[in-house]
């Protein structure tokens, strides 16, 4: 049921954000998270937004503009791995509280805190029109990568400010589609080193008992 449901959400939000460039964090991480540790979740949200993305950088790769790539992506892959490792010390934080509801007891850890209150956040900004109208001017792109790439590294959710500070770069459609592709990939990457020596390996046990493995 668990592969089920990951599987097909993941196939869906995949489809849904080829089109659009982003969401497909925002969507499929809380699938993870019902079945896995918040952490496990990004990281593993992190592999399937790496595999779309790959995909896509085979088909619009080609088309990117590097300079603006350079711009963005370098800035975007150094605050992915500082995001990705205070993903990685928000998870070794004992609860901070614990309550009781209908009988079961339930522990409010920071990790969950932190990365629930950014879900809600990014969710409300995606279907905000006014967000999706925003955009900055192209001398702030190293901003831009920056924002990115941290929150990309510690939530997940890159697309919708990568998007917003690239829209305004001068590129044409496909240069602007493909630069956007590539610097999610370099994020992705960059993320998952992390996540590979922290949480998720740290984790792995618990992904192999739930999943069967």
């Amino acid at each position: 049921m668990v592969y089920l449901i990951v599987c097909t959400v993941a196939l869906i939000v995949s489809a849904l954000t080829l089109f659009s460039g982003f969401g497909l964090g925002t969507l499929l991480m809380p699938a993870f998270a019902v079945f896995f540790p918040v952490e496990v979740a990004v990281g593993a949200t992190a592999i399937v937004h790496l595999a779309n993305n790959i995909f896509k950088l085979v088909l619009v790769g080609k088309t990117a503009d590097i300079k603006i790539v350079l711009k963005f992506a370098v800035p975007a892959s150094a605050m992915a791995v500082i995001g990705a490792l205070l993903l990685n010390y928000f998870a070794d934080i004992k609860p901070i509280a614990v309550c009781t509801l209908a009988g079961r007891t339930f522990n409010i850890v920071t990790v969950n805190l932190v990365i629930a209150v950014l879900i809600a956040v990014f969710a409300i900004l995606d279907f905000d029109p006014r967000f999706g109208k925003l955009s900055f001017d192209k001398k702030y792109l190293p901003l831009g990568g920056a924002l990115s790439g941290f929150f990309g590294g510690l939530s997940g959710q890159q697309g919708a400010l990568r998007v917003a500070f690239l829209i305004r770069s001068g590129l044409e459609t496909e240069a602007f589609i493909g630069t956007s592709v590539v610097a999610a990939v370099v994020v992705d990457v960059s993320r998952l080193v992390v996540y590979g020596t922290t949480s998720f390996s740290k984790n792995f046990t618990t992904l192999n008992n739930q999943t069967g493995i």
